[in-house]
């Protein structure tokens, strides 16, 4: 099969969507890889490395697209990318598709096959593709969310871990998934006091277990969040319900139970958010204010970090590339449920029930 790994486009996207590493293992399967000129760059990988194992390193996205029957990237195709897609070409990506309409609309006219990395899901309810992003993201919010708690970025002016007679940060994680543990494991090691809430018993008993003595674990509800608000000073959104838009845990009303200067995570900014005041913001304009509680809402948070981020990608989505290379992707996705899960848009036709029912389209399941 011929590969095309394009370079990211979109503001600040330094990820790219296979290693060196990976792009060695696809040739060894006997398949054709072609890069876009300096398409790893930006996570430290050069064009020598890529043609060193095998690569054909293509000047433009243009011939890249072009080439390929099949697409592996980062993120979701933008403006400028969507009369590239091809009829019947496989985009092997994060789409994210209920939240924006315009791509959906693009996808369904482009007559490709959009597998979204997000809703690849085994028997269990596990999402092994959004993991290691989710793993990154979870991290990096309470990184950023420190940042921005300095006085100097807008913040209340206090530093997360606190010092000796002097308290720490309280750090309020919505949601118990992969985000909201990493999230939750980092703020407590670095010292805040932590709550982290979530609307399953089991998985909240599981977290009392894991986590350090210094996180406590919440029921999710409006009463017992409203409870924690007045004396917050991070929170960090990472509700997810796979492929379909994030719930606004958090409305404009709310923000005035806060104190000036509380910072906001939202990392469910993919899914549309699970802040009412949240719009998607990019690494060049990471932050705004409403009523004076700093928003941050970027929805490639991962990108900032892309060395790491592009590796831990790979690792987990090799195993999915090669058997769609090798088989293609019906036989594929036939041949295993997790990667069927992961049809959104199937050449014009929505496949993935909750996009389709976010913008009142027809749902066509593929028959393999």
């Amino acid at each position: 099969m011929k590969i095309g790994i394009p370079k990211e486009i979109k503001n600040n996207e330094n990820r790219v969507g296979m290693t060196p590493a990976g792009v060695s293992e696809l040739v060894k399967h006997g398949h054709q890889v072609f890069v876009q000129h300096t398409a790893g760059e930006g996570s430290g990988f050069s064009d020598k490395q890529y043609a060193e194992v095998g690569a054909v390193i293509l000047p433009t996205i243009e011939e890249t697209y072009a080439t390929a029957e099949m697409i592996i990237k980062v993120k979701e195709p933008i403006e400028p990318e969507y009369p590239l897609v091809k009829r019947g070409q496989l985009i092997f990506t994060y789409f994210h598709f209920a939240c924006d309409k315009e791509l959906t609309d693009a996808m369904i006219k482009s007559g490709g096959v959009c597998l979204a990395y997000e809703t690849v899901q085994l028997n269990n309810g596990a999402l092994p593709l959004l993991i290691p992003m989710s793993e990154v993201a979870g991290r990096m919010a309470i990184v950023n969310g420190s940042y921005y708690l300095q006085k100097t970025k807008g913040g209340k002016g206090k530093l997360i871990c606190g010092v000796p007679g002097v308290k720490p940060a309280k750090v309020l994680v919505l949601g118990g998934g992969v985000v909201g543990e990493a999230a939750a494991r980092v703020a407590a090691g670095m010292g805040a006091d932590v709550v982290i809430a979530d609307v399953s018993l089991p998985r909240l008993r599981q977290l009392q277990m894991e986590l350090p003595s210094n996180v406590t674990t919440l029921f999710s509800s409006q009463h017992n969040i409203e409870r924690e608000l007045p004396d917050v000073d991070i929170v960090v959104g990472s509700v997810l319900i796979p492929g379909d838009k994030a719930p606004h845990l958090i409305t404009r009303e709310m923000l005035r139970m806060m104190e000036p200067g509380t910072v906001l995570v939202d990392v469910a900014i993919d899914q549309g958010g699970c802040f009412e005041t949240s719009r998607p913001t990019t690494h060049s304009e990471p932050v705004y204010e409403v009523d004076g509680i700093i928003h941050y809402a970027v929805a490639n948070i991962p990108g900032a970090v892309p060395n790491t981020s592009t590796t831990a990608l790979t690792n987990a989505t090799l195993r999915y590339a090669l058997a769609l290379a090798d088989k293609g992707w019906k036989q594929a996705c036939k041949d295993d449920p997790a990667l069927y899960r992961g049809l959104n848009i199937v050449e014009g036709k929505v496949t993935f029930k909750a996009v389709a029912d976010v913008f009142g389209l027809l749902f066509d399941p593929v028959v393999l």
